[in-house]
Order: C-alpha cells, then structure tokens, then sequence
C-alpha cells in the first residue's frame, strides 16, 4: 500500500539507486563469486541459475545459508567477499549511469540500497569506480526486512535527510519497485536492467537509459515530469 507519496513530481529532491542490474552489470560477476566460494566451502559446484534462483534472500549470510545447507558463519562471508573481490572488477556500470550521476550529483544527494550486504556494495561500487557518487550506500544486511519491504529505501532517504515522499528510488526488479512505493519514494523502472519486465512492472516512470532521469528532471528545481 502507499504511504502517502505525494503527486506533485516536483517533491523529488533525493534519489536512491539499486545496485545490482541497475547501476552495474553484475550478472556474471556476483553469481561466478558464488559458485567459486561454494566451491571451497563445500566443494560443491553450482550454475548461475541455482544462484539466481535465491537471490530474492537479499544479503550473503541469508543466501550463503541457503545454498550451504547450514548456518553461514562470519568466515563463509569472507570467503563470498574474498571471491567477489578477485573478480569485481569486471563488473562494469551500465551505459549512461555515469553520465547520468555526474550531472545529477551537482543537484541531488544520492544513495544506493542494494540487497547485497555493505561491504559487498562497497567492492562492487569502488571496483567499478561509482562509490564518490553516494552519500551513503545502505545493505540488505543493515535492515531488518528485505525487498519488497520499503526498509532500505527508508533508510537510505533518513540518511540523505529527506522524506521518502521527497525521493526517487531507481531500480530493475519488481521487488525494487514495490519496495519503493511502499515507502512513499517515486518508483522509477530502470528499463536496462536484467531483472526488469515491463508487463509486471510497478513503476511511476519507466527510463530506457539512465541518462533519461536527466530529461526527466526539470532542470531548475530537480523535478521529475510526469510518466506517460
């Protein structure tokens, strides 16, 4: 249900990012961490469909749980991160993000919510060169309930000093776009990223490249136009 988003466009004055399959393409890199880490865990080999398949659980100590049949423990997510560290860098931002945050950080503060944990996010986003963009970057770890519960969304706009009603959240899947408008924020569809499917959508605005926030931005006082 919406909590209370208000209808002028105009009140957006922050906007929160997804992570995964919104700023950066990580569809090979997160789930090849994965396997490699589950490897020397348990010396088992998954494929990237049994990754995909579970990471709705949002953070690595949930899906670590899950694909370990046991209780992951501090040092299993070393070894995720370990993992993801040696190949993070192939993970490369999708065409237009840094167009788009260049611009939009000399007029908006900025945030990512991601279900992947903190220190995830941070290799990710360092490896890729987009971590200076953000004021702040909330994990899947540092919240109670994961997506499609609006928790990180709520968390990131009180880090950034705004009210969801005052925000945009930007991301790909179903559950990024519920989370959104769950907490009052826009939802913004990033149209580019793997996990978006436009019959399922429940977006506010639907983007096909991110440098299309920028025109949907009025450009004097930060408002997004109205979707179509």
């Amino acid at each position: 249900m919406r909590q209370g988003r208000q209808d002028d466009p105009a009140a957006v004055r922050a906007v929160v990012w997804d992570m995964d399959g919104t700023l950066i393409d990580s569809t090979r890199v997160v789930p090849d961490a994965y396997i490699t880490a589950i490897a020397r865990l348990s010396g088992r080999r998954l494929s990237r469909d049994q990754i995909f398949a579970v990471y709705h659980l949002g953070p690595p100590k949930l899906i670590l749980t899950e694909l370990l049949g046991r209780a992951s423990t501090a040092a299993d997510v070393l070894e995720y991160h370990a993992s993801l560290r040696a190949i993070a860098a192939q993970a490369a931002p999708y065409p237009g993000i840094v167009d788009a945050l260049d611009t939009l950080r000399q007029r908006l503060p900025l945030a990512v919510f991601t279900g992947a944990d903190h220190d995830s996010a941070r290799i990710l986003l360092g490896a890729s060169g987009l971590l200076p963009y953000f004021a702040r970057v909330v994990g899947g770890d540092e919240v109670q309930h994961q997506k499609p519960a609006p928790d990180g969304v709520l968390l990131a706009c009180a880090a950034l000093g705004v009210e969801p009603a005052a925000a945009a959240y930007v991301g790909d899947s179903p559950a990024d776009l519920e989370a959104a408008r769950t907490s009052g924020a826009l939802a913004v569809a990033a149209g580019w990223g793997h996990l978006f499917r436009s019959r399922d959508s429940p977006a506010d605005l639907v983007l096909a490249d991110p440098r299309e926030l920028l025109t949907a931005l009025d450009a004097d006082g930060g408002a997004p136009s109205s979707p179509s």
